[in-house]
């Protein structure tokens, strides 16, 4: 099974294919998704530090550009959480979450 590593030092397994998105709200991590997965508010969105995740989808290009967040797209090694299938390991950054915003989490995203 894929493992899944949090900045930090929260580590866990989860199920190969799962949405990263829900491997973290699982797992505890607070994470924002306020479109409930839909590719359209980036707030799931992770900063990837290892792992084979680095191409994005064109949903989550249009979704940075229409946010004006395209340029930081590639520097920063930004995804959308509820566009990754964990099907590997992977070491992320979440961005948003319920205790550095304040905000609730939204709702809940489709397997």
């Amino acid at each position: 099974m894929p493992i899944v590593t949090i900045l930090g030092g929260k580590t866990f397994e989860v199920e190969n294919g799962k949405k990263l998105v829900l491997a973290l709200e699982e797992n505890g991590v607070n994470i924002l998704h306020h479109c409930g997965g839909n590719a359209k508010c980036t707030t799931c969105r992770v900063e990837i530090l290892d792992g084979d995740y680095l191409e994005l989808t064109n949903k989550e290009h249009k979704a940075f550009v229409n946010k004006g967040m395209d340029n930081h797209i590639f520097e920063d090694h930004l995804r959308l959480s509820c566009q990754i299938l964990v099907k590997g390991d992977i070491t992320v950054r979440p961005i948003m979450t319920v205790e550095n915003t304040g905000k609730a989490a939204g709702p809940r995203p489709v397997d």
